[in-house]
């Protein structure tokens, strides 16, 4: 019969290809948040600037839609572009040695 591990069998698990400590977690979760919200804040500051005249004045038909539709795509990519960037920065950082120069935080 399988049983799960307690916290205090697996507390010496390392970290490098095993489980998380909470303190990662945690920042896992601070940096997917501080992503999603910083990319939602970027994409709407685009989208305002792009269709922001077509919606706040009277353009030609022709103007307003393109100014829309070029805002609709341009939003979603650049939210996609942020949330990448800001992860892969995160990934980045934690694979660096914790002291510089050093190739092996145990070295």
């Amino acid at each position: 019969m399988l049983r799960r591990a307690s916290a205090c069998e697996t507390s010496g698990v390392e970290t490098h290809g095993g489980r998380r400590n909470q303190a990662e977690r945690d920042a896992i979760t601070v940096e997917i948040g501080y992503a999603l919200f910083s990319a939602l804040f970027a994409a709407a500051v685009l989208f305002g600037a792009v269709a922001g005249p077509a919606l706040l004045f009277q353009l030609p038909h022709t103007v307003e839609l393109l100014l829309l539709r070029v805002g609709l795509v341009l939003a979603p990519v650049l939210f996609l572009a942020r949330v990448i960037s800001v992860l892969m920065r995160f990934r980045q950082d934690g694979a660096q040695p914790s002291q510089p120069g050093r190739t092996n935080p145990d070295s």
